[in-house]
């Protein structure tokens, strides 16, 4: 059933309606995933950063109980930094990449 206007015509939209009207399909449909996307690996990112950076704060403070001189001269000749290098400057040490 068509709805019918008096005098048979149609409700004009004002020019600046109907542009927007247009747009908006557009911007939905291609510019929002892309959004959605970049505010998720943002999220995800955030997230992982703050809980490496908690459980870094949480490791030194209990190495810094640990580490005393008599601890560190011990381990030192264990692991002889002095010919293999210290493993805590190792690439794959994540939590210490801020240092």
């Amino acid at each position: 059933m068509a709805i019918t206007h008096p005098q048979g015509m149609r409700p004009q939209m004002p020019a600046a309606a109907r542009v927007a009207a247009t747009r908006n399909p557009v911007l939905a449909s291609k510019v929002l995933p892309g959004l959605a996307v970049v505010g998720a690996t943002y999220a995800v990112i955030s997230y992982v950063r703050n809980e490496l950076g908690r459980e870094q704060n949480t490791f030194d403070k209990m190495f810094d109980q640990q580490n005393t001189p008599e601890v560190m001269a011990a381990r030192k000749k264990a692991l002889e930094i002095e010919v293999n290098g210290d493993p805590r400057n190792n690439l794959l040490n994540i939590l210490g990449w801020t240092k």
